[in-house]
């Protein structure tokens, strides 16, 4: 019984999840992405809250499809909102997704942006 590609993403991302945690000082940068939609996250595991968020959904990036170019887009996003609340460093979680395509475009926009991971 082999089990669904959702199944075994939450598997990975359980695994990487046990060694990757935000503190307040180094939030985590969580990504998670539907087939119609990107979301960043920039959390503080220590006190579970939120510290800046971004994704495709928002009113400049709505009519867009989702690529490369809408998750770099997303990427720049996240990473400005993280430096204007003081953030410099964080540690990504690439949520069970293989590290290329949108994720890794994602992840190139926020370093160039000036997030450090």
């Amino acid at each position: 019984m082999s089990t669904s590609r959702e199944a075994q993403r939450k598997i990975r991302h359980r695994r990487v999840r046990k060694r990757v945690s935000g503190t307040a000082s180094r939030p985590r940068l969580a990504v998670f992405r539907s087939n119609r939609y990107i979301y960043a996250q920039v959390i503080d595991d220590v006190s579970g809250s939120t510290i800046a968020s971004a994704s495709s959904l928002e009113k400049d990036l709505r009519g867009e499809r989702l690529n490369a170019d809408t998750a770099t887009k997303v990427g720049k996003l996240v990473a400005e909102r993280a430096r204007s609340a003081g953030i410099g460093q964080v540690v990504f979680d690439r949520g069970g997704y293989p590290f290329h395509g949108r994720v890794k475009a994602l992840a190139d926009a926020a370093r160039e942006s000036g997030l450090e991971f």
